[in-house]
């Protein structure tokens, strides 16, 4: 039963996962705003869930092991699959941060996230009912 409640749910954690990583990103880039030559970066949201629900994830190593008993780690972050942002207005010092496409899509990103996390607790809540009949 378990594992069918994975699959239902496999989508938006799977979303969410890039999610927080995309507000992580986001986030560097907006910490980043004053570092000359720094490079904003994004991650192609669509695309990165396309290849993560296809089982393709990032470029990354992944994590050996010398023991079968060793846990197995998780998917790699979808940093791999983060592309440099197209410069809008130069500036002096080479860096492409411009603040407010920064925030504009850390909010959206944000409220695309609480999304996920809303429709998340509704099939929760659904199949509780199912269970219990309540």
């Amino acid at each position: 039963m378990s594992n069918s409640i994975d699959q239902a749910l496999k989508f938006q954690q799977t979303a969410l996962n890039l999610r927080a990583q995309r507000s992580q990103l986001l986030a560097s880039n907006i910490a980043n705003a004053d570092t000359p030559h720094f490079k904003a970066r994004d991650i192609d949201f669509k695309n990165a869930l396309g290849q993560a629900m296809a089982g393709r994830g990032s470029d990354a190593l992944p994590m050996a092991a010398s023991s079968s008993r060793h846990i197995a780690s998780p998917a790699p972050a979808a940093y791999s699959s983060a592309q440099y942002r197209t410069e809008m207005q130069s500036s002096v010092d080479g860096n492409t941060v411009n603040l407010d496409v920064e925030r504009a899509q850390f909010a959206e990103n944000a409220v695309q996230y609480e999304a996920s996390v809303t429709f998340i607790n509704g099939t929760l809540k659904t199949m509780q009912t199912a269970i219990t009949g309540q």
